[in-house]
């Protein structure tokens, strides 16, 4: 099947399509006129990209899971190489969100004290456009 149709039956856009091509998650044969053809099971292969992608792996860290994926879910054997590579990524997700909290926090802090300063010194602001109004 060509690309137009893999991206109808997968819901993924073409440009995406060929973007994990290029990252060595799919593969496509080329026709003589030049168009990339896929076999049935890329269908399979992009279900599994994209779910995937939703657990916040990387191109990478899929690159090197596809090759065990069994089932459009996917299922992946439990190895002790997919497993250390899991949960590494379980590891950066869990920093990052901890970065975000202490984020968030320090941000609340900063509109709690601003609001409780009033905004007599401030411009007002339009809401529309938020764009300092003219005095």
């Amino acid at each position: 099947m060509r690309i137009g149709e893999l991206s109808r039956r997968t819901g993924v856009n073409a440009h995406q399509l060929r973007y994990y091509e290029a990252q060595g998650l799919l593969e496509a044969d080329r026709g003589a006129n030049g168009y990339r053809e896929y076999d049935e099971d890329a269908v399979l292969r992009v279900k599994q990209i994209r779910h995937l992608l939703g657990a916040g792996l990387s191109s990478e860290d899929i690159a090197y899971l596809l090759p065990c994926a069994a089932g459009e879910a996917p299922e992946l054997p439990g190895c002790p190489e997919l497993l250390a590579a899991m949960r590494s990524r379980l590891q950066r997700l869990d920093d990052q969100m901890d970065r975000l909290a202490q984020s968030r926090d320090a941000l609340a802090v900063y509109i709690d004290a601003a609001e409780r300063m009033g905004n007599e010194s401030y411009p007002p602001f339009d809401d529309a456009d938020l764009e300092p109004v003219p005095a």
